[in-house]
């Protein structure tokens, strides 16, 4: 015999259970999220920029002026002079004051007027500024040194072509001795008397 079961409607109390029953799986489920939420590796912070110090740019000073091109550019322009610029430029420097600037300039003039003593007085300048203890004497003792050396050669040539003129004068002058002495020959020769042909002579007799 077979009977037919209906299935019995859930009672209040089951339903109460099933309902805990889903309410904790649901708690354990947020739960096993925020877990693992909060097991994750935090993101690593950005580090703060760095702070870059700027040196500062130090400019190199300017160089000293040079003293010796102004020096060279006045030579050239004194070489482009006459002797009658140049001995005015030399008479200008007497009113100017004593330095080694204008003893080089001074020497310079003197070594191309070539006048009668102008260049051992161009000698002594330049041996002064050469050996000079005057701070503004030091940086010009080069062009010193090298003017002293042209000079010193320029006199040693100014003296040789002194010694070549007087030797050349007294070559002129015992030519012109000479010659005064052959035309005195010659004068004595005229005034003797002439002397008859020997032919001449034997065809009187």
């Amino acid at each position: 015999m077979v009977f037919n079961r209906r299935r019995r409607p859930h009672s209040a109390a089951s339903r109460t259970r099933l309902a805990l029953r889903l309410a904790r799986a649901c708690t354990l489920a947020a739960l096993a999220a925020l877990a693992g939420c909060a097991i994750k590796p935090a993101a690593p912070a950005t580090p703060p920029p760095a702070h870059i110090v700027v040196a500062p740019v130090l400019l190199a000073p300017p160089p000293p002026p040079d003293p010796v091109a102004p020096l060279l550019n006045y030579h050239q322009a004194l070489r482009r002079m006459s002797q009658g610029e140049l001995l005015k430029e030399l008479s200008g420097m007497g009113a100017l004051p004593k330095s080694a600037k204008l003893s080089l300039q001074t020497a310079m003039i003197l070594m191309l007027t070539r006048g009668n003593g102008d260049l051992p007085r161009a000698q002594l300048l330049l041996d002064s500024v050469a050996a000079s203890a005057e701070p503004d004497a030091e940086a010009l003792k080069p062009l010193s040194q090298v003017l002293a050396s042209n000079c010193a050669e320029a006199r040693r040539l100014a003296e040789h072509a002194d010694k070549l003129a007087l030797q050349l004068k007294d070559s002129q002058r015992r030519n012109e001795q000479l010659s005064d002495m052959l035309e005195g020959l010659k004068a004595i020769e005229r005034s003797l008397p002439t002397r008859p042909p020997a032919n001449a002579a034997a065809a009187t007799k």
